[in-house]
């Protein structure tokens, strides 16, 4: 009986990770069969908090404690397609959360610098990751709201929390030719940004969705104009 609840267990699975595929991901319009293949290959339930296991491929945020989530399956695929990440780039994670992200990030390019404000969430994550076997990650344990300058600067910054506005210091942290992912501004108007740096001073800035998203922590939020 125990062998056969494990089979069919295990068939959900495959089930529920095509579904998350076929009728989320690529529902979405995101068609890079490399994209696709890395989130198939990467399995989303072991990076899952305790009681939520059956919303590992559901087309939702999932709830990861301390007010944070990890992001919908759909808006993490459409973000790879997005950042076009290169095996020699190096990648700045912002809120490494449960360490789902970070995994995909790091089988994307050379090397992966993640940084979680909570040190149990960052102790969980290191778990997950070894799981896995990856090592080309460096996870720290800090306040990266305005950046992390002391491996700056980087090719890609991504951020799993939004902000009011993006502070100028994350922009000043990246290689020219470099690209940023960030969710920016408030309830109900959120909007998840691609910027592009051209030239020092120069930005390409691109609106890819319309979302929502937890602020991340000691983000200040922006003083409202008074009339």
């Amino acid at each position: 009986m125990l062998r056969l609840n494990k089979v069919m267990q295990d068939l959900y699975k495959k089930q529920a990770k095509r579904n998350m595929i076929t009728q989320q991901i690529r529902a979405w319009d995101v068609l890079n069969d490399d994209i696709l293949d890395l989130m198939n290959s990467v399995p989303r339930e072991i990076f899952i908090p305790k009681g939520y296991e059956h919303l590992a491929y559901a087309d939702i945020n999932t709830p990861i404690g301390n007010g944070q989530v990890m992001l919908a399956p759909k808006v993490i695929g459409k973000i790879l397609a997005a950042l076009v990440i290169i095996p020699t780039e190096t990648v700045l994670e912002i809120g490494t959360g449960s360490g789902y992200l970070t995994s995909l990030l790091a089988k994307q390019s050379n090397h992966v610098y993640s940084i979680e404000i909570d040190p149990e969430k960052k102790r969980l994550a290191q778990i997950n990751l070894k799981r896995l076997g990856i090592e080309n990650i460096s996870l720290m344990t800090g306040d990266a709201a305005k950046g992390w300058s002391p491996n700056a600067p980087y090719d890609v910054i991504i951020t799993t929390g939004s902000f009011p506005k993006l502070p100028t210091t994350l922009q000043k942290q990246l290689n020219i030719g470099g690209r940023i992912f960030a969710i920016i501004g408030s309830e109900p108007n959120m909007q998840a940004l691609l910027l592009t740096k051209l030239a020092e001073n120069s930005w390409e800035e691109k609106c890819l969705f319309e979302t929502s998203a937890p602020r991340l922590i000691n983000v200040n939020e922006s003083i409202p104009f008074i009339f």
